[in-house]
């Protein structure tokens, strides 16, 4: 085991996000440049998720839930509902827009909310692919049960089995919920890994490991990880990334000027528009 990341925490109004990275320490692990984990939190009856329209470039966006339900729109026309164990990908390319919002009818009575949202940098030769939206249900996710441990391959492969979510570089992201007392070898087949402990008490190799941190892993080994109680964790990784990348607000891109034009593009309006939304983020000024 090398390093323990503490993530930034944010108060986005009756809620708190997390953010392991971008961090001082790992710019990157594999090709995920941003890793958020929301909650785990319940909103009052009226409350909820209110993500107004906002652009992204250069990037897949994946949204992976243990609790709530969060509708997702874009300028493809897209709507689709998230539930937990469902994978939302949605590929940027040269450029997309969505809103993520709580369904109405969640609203009426309390409800929680608990997951995360990652973003996948796209390797330079499809930094600028067509824009695209992709839905894969639970039930359609790989997944292995042994020993008190829950495996669910969300997207890439990793212990045998390979996640239909269609990915551009060999990724690594896994859910594991272990039962107290159950053990699990963490997947050693990935140059880059990282292990994210969302909720329960657990250890690495016999070393205490903060909930809602990051650790690094060190390559090439496979660290044991067992669940004093019971535990929710997220493996994540994959290859390098081909280049150093920019990122500036939603934006990534491995050049600095497309990251000015796509700023221009969304003051202007070249995104388009989505059906049944009128607000939007504007740019910040930064």
């Amino acid at each position: 085991m090398s390093l323990i990341i503490a993530p930034r925490v944010h108060d986005l109004g009756g809620f708190q996000v997390r953010r392991a990275v971008p961090s001082l320490q790992a710019r990157s692990v594999g090709p995920f440049v941003f890793v958020d984990h929301m909650g785990p939190a319940t909103f009052d009856a009226g409350r909820g998720v209110d993500v107004r329209p906002h652009p992204h470039i250069g990037l897949a966006t994946v949204t992976f839930l243990w609790s709530g339900r969060i509708t997702h729109r874009d300028t493809l026309g897209s709507v689709q509902d998230i539930e937990p164990g469902d994978v939302n990908w949605m590929t940027a390319g040269r450029g997309i827009a969505h809103s993520e919002r709580t369904p109405p009818a969640m609203r009426e009575q309390p409800h929680p909310l608990h997951g995360l949202q990652t973003w996948v940098a796209l390797p330079r030769g499809v930094e600028e692919t067509e824009p695209a939206f992709f839905h894969h249900a639970a039930a359609t996710l790989p997944q292995q049960r042994r020993d008190g441990a829950w495996l669910r391959v969300v997207a890439g492969r990793a212990y045998g089995e390979e996640s239909p979510v269609r990915v551009y570089a060999d990724t690594l992201y896994v859910a594991i919920d272990l039962d107290a007392g159950a053990e699990l070898a963490l997947d050693d087949s990935h140059a880059q890994r990282a292990l994210y402990v969302l909720e329960g008490d657990a250890q690495l190799d016999g070393v205490d490991i903060p909930a809602q941190h990051l650790v690094l892993l060190d390559p090439g080994t496979r660290p044991r990880l067992r669940a004093k109680t019971p535990l929710r964790a997220m493996l994540l990784g994959g290859e390098p990334l081909d280049g150093p990348r920019h990122m500036w607000w939603n934006f990534v891109s491995s050049s600095k000027e497309r990251i000015e034009q796509a700023k221009l593009d969304w003051i202007e309006g070249r995104f388009g528009a989505i059906a049944g939304e009128t607000e939007f983020i504007p740019l910040p000024d930064r």
